[in-house]
Order: structure tokens, then sequence, then C-alpha cells
């Protein structure tokens, strides 16, 4: 060891023997203090409770790392106790597998605990380990002696007690840990016994594990959520690997966010109406007013599209796409003049089926039910059908003129906004309808969250608002939005769709965080009026637009090792 090493937890120099001056680190930098600073006969500042707090959780993420003479020095010099003295002897015993001296510890504990009930579960968990220790031993006598005489007389969780007795019958140690789900007899089981345990006890007498990493956890997260161009999908457990602990987290609004055009597609010949991502982010479905479907395949790595099929043949156009939810097949709807509905095979690129029941209809909107098999479809002129694959009407409701639809999941309720300026539920079972939703002026288009939580509306000449649908009231209006008269589609996006977008008559694609009104950011590059905007649900930092200008955008997070943007 060098002449100058630290020992874990000693408070001084090796120097020939004579104590090294005292060294103070402050980030990273080492500085002399001075003789006043440096004094061993320093008095202690007095710990109020919360820096009592601190110590502790301090000293159990130091034991936690293998540094115990530190710890021990930590809270011999604080005055701290990390946990009851009855509760470090209750770990010790745990740990070392005496679980008999583990038994008894729990009488003493029994007066430090809120909650005294806890005991019998306590209980019941030791005597689980010691059941399985002692089978994968090898010594099924004490194993059924345990059974017997002191789990079965707990008359606690009987049917888990089946579920032991059942393990008896094991050939060898491999079909004992899997049938268990146990790790096997050693210190990784018993310490996820004593996490198990640590919950019964209250934090003054034991703290929760890994306690710090926990708050820590917490005040990332909490940092994500206030953060409002956040869009990564990071488990908690990882956050703390991913985000320096040195500064608040805030991100770039173009990092994960996508802010700047990585595409432009030129294909469709006239205004492009619609588009939509099948609901695996595969492939995007965009209808235009040329009278063409296009299908693209995307790209999961540069965000791109590549044209993968036309789907042609629509006369009057394509104002409203809906895929099934097994991305199979594809519906394709028209303007108000449209009288047909088209249902197309993806996968095959033909037509699955024609569907036209009068050529006084006006099927302008459709969606899904869950089971794939089944469709709603209606228009403002007062057809309301529900269908099969082959276009047979199942169920017709009379005199609902309806401006867009969707089914929920439950195959059976469809939400449906119609010429009255409401949202209503109609459920195709018992033939009942309710009202959910009232605005002043026409709800030109609207989708719910994945959830079905929340509907996010367009709504002529206001824009776009949001919605709880069970509670039925208005959550908040997006600002900075220009919406007319014009059929303008919206969608939720992002990681946990905290997100909303929408395109806008003044050329522009608007995107807002779902907890605050004004636009975080406004994305140019169109021409004329943006109709249409989806965002991948796989893919949360790709979004696509489509426009008047008859192209097709792909937005992305901004690449600062090129220009990331593609002209097509």
């Amino acid at each position: 060891m060098s002449a100058n090493a630290v020992h874990n937890g000693d408070s001084s120099f090796a120097n020939n023997g004579a104590a090294a001056p005292s060294v103070n680190v402050t980030n990273g930098d080492a500085a002399a203090l001075s003789d006043d600073e440096s004094s061993p006969n320093m008095p202690v500042k007095e710990l109020t409770p919360c820096d009592r707090d601190i110590v502790r959780l301090i000293g159990q993420h130091l034991k936690g790392l293998g540094m115990n003479r530190t710890a021990e020095q930590l809270m011999a010099e604080s005055g701290c106790r990390l946990e009851h003295p009855s509760a470090s002897k209750f770990r010790s015993h745990v740990m070392s597998g005496e679980f008999d001296k583990a038994d008894e510890d729990l009488e003493e504990l029994k007066s430090l605990m809120e909650c005294p009930q806890g005991i019998m579960k306590m209980k019941f968990l030791l005597l689980e380990q010691k059941f399985l220790e002692h089978l994968e031993d090898g010594r099924v006598l004490e194993a059924l002696q345990c059974l017997r005489q002191e789990l079965t007389p707990l008359k606690f969780n009987t049917e888990r007690v089946h579920v032991l007795s059942g393990f008896l019958m094991c050939t060898n140690t491999e079909e004992l840990r899997k049938r268990a789900d146990w790790e096997g007899k050693g210190g990784s089981s018993r310490a996820k016994l004593m996490e198990q345990l640590q919950a019964f006890l209250p934090p003054s007498v034991m703290l929760p594990p890994r306690r710090l990493y926990t708050l820590l956890n917490q005040a990332i997260e909490l940092q994500k959520h206030r953060c409002p161009y956040h869009n990564t999908n990071i488990k908690a457990e990882d956050g703390l690997q991913t985000i320096s602990l040195l500064f608040d987290h805030i991100c770039s609004s173009r990092s994960q966010f996508p802010s700047k055009t990585r595409q432009v597609l030129h294909d469709h010949c006239d205004e492009v109406w619609f588009c939509k991502f099948s609901p695996d982010g595969s492939k995007l479905a965009t209808g235009s007013k040329d009278t063409t479907v296009i299908i693209w395949e995307v790209n999961k790595e540069s965000l791109e599209l590549k044209k993968c099929k036309t789907l042609e043949g629509h006369s009057y156009g394509v104002s409203f796409l809906a895929w099934s939810p097994d991305n199979k097949y594809l519906i394709a709807c028209g303007p108000e003049d449209c009288s047909e509905l088209w249902v197309w095979n993806v996968e095959t690129g033909e037509i699955k089926v024609k569907m036209s029941q009068s050529p006084e209809d006006s099927l302008t909107s459709a969606s899904w039910n869950s089971d794939c098999r089944r469709f709603v479809t209606g228009g403002t002129r007062g057809q309301f059908y529900q269908c099969d694959l082959d276009g047979n009407v199942l169920d017709t409701w009379e005199g609902v003129r309806v401006q867009c639809l969707t089914m929920k999941k439950d195959g059976k309720t469809v939400l449906a906004a119609d010429t009255h300026h409401r949202i209503r539920a109609y459920n195709f079972e018992d033939l009942t309808d309710q009202h959910m939703i009232q605005e002043d002026h026409s709800i030109m288009s609207f989708t719910i969250s994945s959830d079905e939580r929340q509907a996010l509306l367009s709504v002529a000449y206001q824009g776009v608002h949001l919605w709880d649908i069970k509670d039925k009231v208005l959550i908040r209006k997006f600002q900075g939005v220009t919406h007319g008269y014009y059929t303008i589609h919206s969608c939720f996006g992002g990681v946990n769709e905290k997100f909303i977008s929408s395109g806008s008559e003044d050329n522009n694609v608007y995107v807002w965080h779902i907890k605050g009104e004004m636009p975080i950011a406004v994305l140019q590059g169109h021409t004329r009026t943006v109709n249409c905007v989806s965002w991948n649900p796989v893919l949360p930092n790709m979004l696509v637009s489509v426009s008047d200008d008859c192209t097709i955008r792909i937005w992305g997070p901004e690449n600062n090792d090129e220009d990331g943007s593609t002209e097509v």
C-alpha cells in the first residue's frame, strides 16, 4: 500500500508513521485547511432531525457499496444509529440463515412496529425460506417438519402452504428453484427475503432498502415530468445511470424531440388530406385528393420513409384512413360527397371489399372493432353502420349525422361527434346512447388517448381542445393554432402520450406539452394548410405532417452531424 493511501473509514493518512496534514477535497480540488478548520477537536454541529436522516441514508448507501468501516465511522462521529439494535441483530440472523434466532428476534421487534399484525407475515416469510433451504440441502424430514409443525399451525396463507407442499416432490435442486421461482440457498435469496421483511418495519427501526436510490429516482422523475421536451422512455432503475445528479435535468428541444424536417416527399400530385401510422409503427398510410393511398415503410434507424405500394381508384379522393389493430387491413374513406368505403388488404395490396349501401350515403369516417372483424362507419347525411369484413351491415343507427367517430376497446361502444357540436356514446349491443361532450362550435375531428381517458378535439374557429371523457370536463384549450372551418386532424404522441400536435391553416405544425396551453414548438416548412399530423406510436421522436402543398414531411430530432433533411 502507498504511504499516502487512505484506509477505508480511517481519518488520517499514513506518512512514515506520522500523521499527514489534513486535506479537504471540494469538487475535486484539494486545498489545505486552516488550523481551525482542520482541528480534530472541532465540535460536531448539533444535528437536526433532517441532518440525522441524511446521515442515515448516506450510511446505508456506503454499506451497500461495501464501505462498512467508513459507514461505521460516520455513524460514530455523527452520533446517529443506522438502525435499531434489535433490527441489526435480526438482519444478521436472517443473512446467516439462523432462522430460529431470527424468529425469536421478532418478539423484540413487535413492540417497535406500527402494525404488529405484520409479525405473522414476517414469520411466514422466514419459515418459507427455512423450508426451501432444508429442501435444497436434501433434508426432507426437516422440511416436512417445518411445513407441518411451524407453517401449517400459523393458519396463514394456506394456499401458499399447499403450493410449498408440492415442492416436496421435486427431484433435484434445479427443479426446486424453477418451480419455486427462487434463487437458492445463499446471500442473494436471503437479501431478497430481507427486503421483503423490511417493508413491515418502520424507517425509524430499519431503513427501507436502497432508500437513497429511491429518493434520487423520485427527484429525477419529477424533473423529467417538469421538462417540457423530455421524450425518452428510460426505466426508473436506469435513470440514475443515464442522468447526472450534479445539475437539474432539462432536455434540449432538439435531442429526442421531433423538431426538424428529416425528409420531404412529393409522391402525391395533389393535396394530401390524411396520414396515419400503423399500430405497430412500421408503416404509414397517406391519402390524397389525387385519388390514391400510398403505403410507406418506416426505417426505424433513419426515421425516413420508403414507398411500399400505391392503392388507386378512389375517384373522390381519400380524406380519412383507419388501420385495423392487427395492421393487416386499411379502410379508406372519401369526402362528404363520397358514398363508397374501401377496405384494403395492406399485405397484398388488394381490395378486400368496396362498400356502398346507397348513392345517397356519405361515408367519411370509420373505426375498427378490437376483434379486427368488424368496423363502424358513418357520415353527415345520417348514415351510421356497423359492418363485417365483407361489407355486410350488421347494425344501423338511424338519424345520427356523424362528423367523425371512434370505437372503444370494449368492442361495443362508439364515440361519435355529430352536427349538433357534441360527442355521444352509442352502445351497439343494447342500442343505448348517452351524452359525453358539448362544444359551442362544430367538432371537425377528434381522437382519443390510448387509455381512452382523454379526447382531443379539433373545433371549428376554436382550435384544439382537450377533454376528460370520464369526468366530462374540458381540461385545456391549446393556443396558437389557426383553425377555420377546414377539417384538421390532431393527435396525441411521444412517450406516454405527453405531447399534443396539430396542423394549422397558417401552414405550421404546432406541438404542445399536454400540461400546458402554449406551444413548445412551431414547426415550419409547409407552404399551405397542414391538414393532418400523425405521431409514430412506437418511435416517440417521429412525427409526420401532410398538407395542401402536396407534400409529406417527416419530423425528427436535430442531427448535429449532418443536415438531417432529405427531399424526395
